[in-house]
């Protein structure tokens, strides 16, 4: 699936409140969810978060410093809470570059600090 392909999808899961998929989830987040913990911990980000996209599915995971995992939806919403105002111009810039890794086989990996 091409890069546009990508974004467009991305856009209606995250900008668009569109459905993810929970078995994408367990099939390629999942796994990851404890080198993404650590990872926060490593970086001492505030919170991290994932989203994939396969075969026209997307799929969002959160994890909060507490060790809190959201996943799609929960996630999606969680992430509007932290990002009152800006959630979609951040969304916006973002989705390009998350496409892009995806279409390069990378899932792209965002930690966050707050100010």
């Amino acid at each position: 699936m091409s890069a546009k392909k990508i974004e467009k999808l991305l856009k209606q899961a995250l900008l668009k409140n569109g459905k993810m998929s929970h078995s994408l989830y367990e099939f390629e987040l999942e796994e990851i969810v404890d080198d993404l913990k650590q990872s926060m911990l490593d970086d001492q980000n505030d919170y991290i978060f994932s989203v994939t996209e396969n075969n026209g599915h997307v799929a969002m995971v959160l994890i909060e410093k507490t060790g809190q995992v959201s996943i799609n939806e929960e996630a999606r919403e969680k992430l509007k809470k932290f990002w009152p105002v800006a959630y979609e111009n951040n969304m916006q810039m973002l989705i390009p570059a998350l496409a892009k890794q995806l279409d390069g086989g990378d899932i792209p990996i965002n930690g966050v600090n707050q100010v």
